[in-house]
């Protein structure tokens, strides 16, 4: 993974002042509130603002436009999200406000107001960190996902256990390079593999080098938030050889299993993700969760302390909350499972960030190999 200086600079910063106040920046206002978010523009990936989810708006010519006016300094534009996330609270936040104004104030914040600004729907929107470093997902970790399949008792008596013995999270990794895609890529069910759920999930970026860092001090360390989806495949791994049955990498680890964005809302213009969260998902229409913040088991600041507590956090770094009832493998909600299939699509929404949106494909059989490759789900538990 490429460090950008800053990202070192950052190390030396584990606890440096707070943020500014909410849509300020160094005693300047915002015009509007704004995303960011990563597009395909001439064919390479831009970074840019989104204006009222509708208008993407290149940074690197913004930035040039605003620095043909001697009133602004030279600020060197980000060269991807990774380096806007490290420097956003070292210059990068107060230039794209000014941006933000610069455009208002000269009444350009239209598609015909200036070459570098499009409509969302004429540019390909990738995810918005091309790669993370690493995303830790919280398995679990609401009361609504406890015990799915169980009866209506079981599961009361499971949530009761669990509310009395929170205990530590439970997090894993998940790859990045490979398994992230971003809105209107296709999640791919892998050859033989049937049994491929979904769940809805806020990320949260890290925007600042955390260690250490208590739950009380934990939204200091974040810089926006993001729609994700934990993609999982439930067929779990073959009998015989290693005795350990229980494979997260079989579960969680699979190509475009861990689908992003459609952007990142710095956190100044969502608010406190434990009073404001709603995250759905429906497929093919058909609501499948619904879950606010209450539910949660162990709050986000508490996955920021638990993760940080083991392995230093960089900025770029996403921590995934955890999913709620309903998903496929569950019964709880529609009395049956139900699995992904090919030609679904996926609608993953969080209100005041936006919705992704991800069509269902399968894979060709691969060709053969020498027997030591993942084998169909079918081959070892048949219906």
């Amino acid at each position: 993974m490429r460090l950008h200086p800053a990202a070192i600079l950052l190390a030396t910063a584990l606890f440096a002042a707070p943020t500014a106040s909410a849509q300020s920046a160094g005693g300047i206002s915002v015009a509007e509130p704004f995303k960011v978010g990563t597009f395909e523009i001439a064919g390479n990936p831009v970074v840019a603002l989104v204006l009222r989810d509708a208008l993407v708006v290149e940074i690197g010519p913004a930035n040039r436009m605003l620095e043909r006016d001697p009133r602004y300094p030279a600020v060197p534009a980000p060269v991807d999200m990774l380096d806007l996330i490290a420097r956003y609270e070292y210059g990068v936040q107060r230039r794209l406000y000014e941006i933000v104004n610069d455009l208002s104030q000269r009444e350009l914040i239209r598609t015909d107001g200036a070459p570098f600004i499009h409509e969302v729907d004429d540019v390909r929107t990738l995810a918005p960190i091309l790669y993370p470093g690493k995303i830790l997902n919280a398995a679990v970790n609401f009361y609504s996902h406890v015990n799915e399949t169980g009866t209506e008792e079981e599961r009361a008596e499971a949530r009761r256990q669990r509310r009395e013995h929170r205990g530590v999270p439970y997090l894993f990794l998940k790859p990045a390079r490979g398994a992230v895609i971003g809105d209107d890529d296709e999640v791919v069910i892998p050859h033989g593999r049937d049994r491929t759920d979904w769940e809805v999930e806020l990320g949260a970026v890290i925007g600042r080098t955390a260690k250490y860092v208590s739950a009380e001090d934990a939204q200091d360390y974040v810089f926006g938030y993001t729609v994700t989806i934990d993609v999982s495949d439930r067929g779990g791994r073959p009998p015989g050889g290693n005795p350990l049955t229980s494979d997260w990498f079989v579960g969680k680890g699979h190509d475009t299993f861990a689908p992003m964005g459609p952007w990142i809302v710095p956190k100044e213009f969502y608010g406190d993700p434990m009073e404001e969260l709603r995250q759905t998902l429906s497929v093919g229409g058909e609501q499948m969760q619904e879950a606010r913040a209450g539910d949660m088991i162990h709050t986000l600041w508490e996955l920021v302390e638990y993760g940080s507590s083991i392995i230093t956090l960089f900025p770029g770094d996403v921590i995934n909350n955890g999913t709620s009832g309903g998903v496929g493998m569950g019964t709880a909600v529609r009395g049956e499972q139900r699995f992904l299939q090919a030609g679904d699509l996926i609608e993953a929404s969080i209100d005041g960030i936006g919705t992704l949106s991800i069509p269902v494909v399968g894979e060709d059989e691969p060709p053969g190999g020498t027997g030591a490759r993942l084998p169909p789900v079918r081959s070892y538990r048949p219906e």
